[in-house]
């Protein structure tokens, strides 16, 4: 570090009581949020018939894409104006507006009238607060990493800033936790019929607690400094996005870390989850103990790679990262299939299923609504049914007009065609259709469900499930130390990338596209591909070639940063 560097910073330099304080506040907060974020996307099939029952199919269809897409699709739009907001006014503010909206939205959701009360308002106003949520968090973490960030000394930035980044696992515990002890509490009839309501409801306790915790912060040194030399920007979007000096690091963050970010980190924590319950049929409690041991397994890796951050550099610990999540993206879940269903796994290697359909009759079935979209060709539904059991095909070209067959083996039973019908009617249809395809597949070696289902909740059957299961576990360990390689540092490398007039904007938007657009929207695209294909890995390119480019931008675009001056 220069003479010029050292100086500076040192005059920054905040008591260790302080710096304390400023990270507790901070993380504390963040926690709050993703807890808010996460416990809706654990309670979605819970809430849906809730607020979505006897409204017409057209209608639920369209509040379900809403509910589900609106979280992440607004996140961008939230990282705008706190960014705005908090170049122009201060990091404090902004992220004590973000926290309120995000608590009041997410209490409120547990006060909601269901559609059985109030008819289409409950959608609507269920829908709303979504909106709120995803808005409210598109602002938070900007907001909590440059704050810790610009207090912190610079050779413990990636130190401090790294429990900014484990938030988002003790968000996600937490979440869990309180749904299992609420449903293992009253039971699951009294949890669907009004016990959901628990979570959102205690979120306000905690709202409580992080906003005062956050009222008695400070403002940062760096925006301070910035304000007293009149430098605060008035123009930061202009700055940001149309000076192409800035813009060229906005589209640098992007590309080289937070694009890949959102793929790894939703390919480790989500679409694995979604793999091996929904295709490799796990039972979902032994689903639930294998998720909460690697969320707790990241949070002191999150920490200790933001660490090593500090001593070798950002960019040489993101970038193993990345590297270690491309050498395990196809292997990794080929391994999970053996290790978590071995008779389909055997199955798959021995059983060929072919889908002899018409070509015209077949479409991408990328569902961006959380399930709510039917798809209703005899191609469709045929291929659909295939996916969700778990079962690689291949497909055959049939004449033009011809309802879609499956060969499994050697035997073969006819799809059928549920186009023109309610959306309702068209779920009745592939529910029958797949009773009926069950036994064959049955019949050729494909399980209904994995072996070794999870029979209640003692520590002695905790134990077993999980060793029975450590395959399973192993894989997504790995997946873990890749995410949090990536993760962990990357708060820092981001303060660090860009100048303090313009970095609350200009840091929030790369980041929300890529966590919210490309990693939000992942498991839906990795299924579709997969039923596109008929292979049960090959959605996985969608992930791998995201990851690759940020890969090669990282290595060869990216400079290191853990030195810089970030007060200048």
């Amino acid at each position: 570090m220069t003479d010029a560097v050292a100086s500076t910073q040192t005059s920054h330099e905040v008591s260790p009581a302080k710096m304390r304080q400023v990270v507790a506040a901070s993380a504390a907060g963040t926690v709050f949020e993703w807890y808010d974020f996460f416990v809706y996307g654990a309670l979605a099939s819970v809430i849906a018939p809730v607020f979505f029952a006897g409204l017409p199919d057209a209608q639920a269809f369209v509040f379900t894409l809403l509910t589900f897409a609106v979280g992440f699709v607004v996140r961008p739009i939230g990282a705008l104006v706190f960014g705005k907001i908090g170049d122009s006014t201060g990091r404090k503010g902004a992220f004590l507006i973000t926290i309120s909206i995000m608590g009041l939205a997410t209490f409120a959701i547990g006060l909601l009238p269901t559609a059985a009360q109030v008819g289409i308002l409950a959608p609507i106003l269920l829908v709303s607060m979504r909106v709120l949520q995803g808005f409210a968090l598109g602002g938070e973490y900007g907001g909590a990493a440059i704050y810790v960030a610009e207090h912190a000394q610079a050779k413990r930035r990636g130190w401090e800033t790294g429990w900014i980044q484990v938030s988002a696992a003790f968000g996600l515990m937490g979440a869990l936790l309180v749904v299992l002890v609420a449903r293992a509490m009253i039971g699951e009839e009294a949890f669907r019929a009004w016990g959901w309501r628990i979570p959102f409801l205690l979120s306000v306790i905690l709202l409580a607690i992080s906003v005062w915790i956050r009222l008695q912060l400070q403002e940062s040194p760096a925006f301070q400094k910035l304000k007293e030399e009149g430098a605060v920007s008035k123009r930061a979007y202009h700055e940001s996005f149309l000076q192409w000096r800035n813009l060229k690091i906005v589209l640098l963050a992007f590309l080289a870390i937070c694009m890949a970010q959102g793929v790894v980190w939703y390919t480790g924590f989500f679409y694995t989850q979604f793999y091996i319950e929904r295709i490799l049929k796990i039972d979902s409690q032994t689903v639930n103990v294998i998720m909460i041991a690697g969320v707790i397994l990241s949070a002191p890796l999150y920490i200790f790679f933001a660490w090593l951050s500090d001593k070798v550099g950002r960019k040489i610990v993101m970038l193993s990262g990345i590297l270690l999540m491309l050498a395990l993206y196809f292997p990794g879940f080929q391994y999970i299939t053996r290790a978590g269903n071995p008779q389909l796994a055997h199955a798959l290697a021995t059983v060929p299923v072919t889908v002899i359909a018409d070509p015209a009759d077949c479409t991408f079935q990328l569902d961006l609504t959380g399930g709510a979209r039917q798809f209703s060709t005899s191609c469709d539904i045929a291929k659909g049914s295939l996916t969700n059991a778990g079962v690689a095909y291949t497909t055959q070209a049939a004449p033009a007009g011809a309802v879609a067959r499956i060969r499994v083996g050697d035997q073969e039973i006819e799809s059928v065609s549920a186009a023109g019908q309610t959306n309702s009617e068209i779920r009745a249809t592939r529910a029958a259709f797949e009773a009926r395809l069950r036994p064959v597949l049955d019949a050729a070696g494909f399980p209904a469900q994995a072996p070794g289902a999870m029979q209640g909740w003692s520590w002695s059957e905790i134990a077993r499930v999980f060793f029975d299961k450590i395959g399973v576990f192993f894989i997504l360990a790995l997946f873990v130390i890749a995410a949090t390689a990536l993760y962990g540092p990357q708060a820092a490398a981001l303060v660090e990338l860009f100048p303090t007039r313009i970095r609350y904007t200009a840091l929030s938007v790369p980041y929300h596209l890529g966590i919210g657009w490309f990693g939000g929207l992942l498991p839906a695209s990795v299924f579709a591909i997969n039923t596109a294909t008929g292979s049960l890995y090959a959605g996985l390119w969608f992930p791998f070639t995201a990851t690759a480019i940020s890969a090669v931008a990282m290595l060869f675009f990216l400079p290191e940063t853990k030195n810089r001056d970030i007060h200048a």
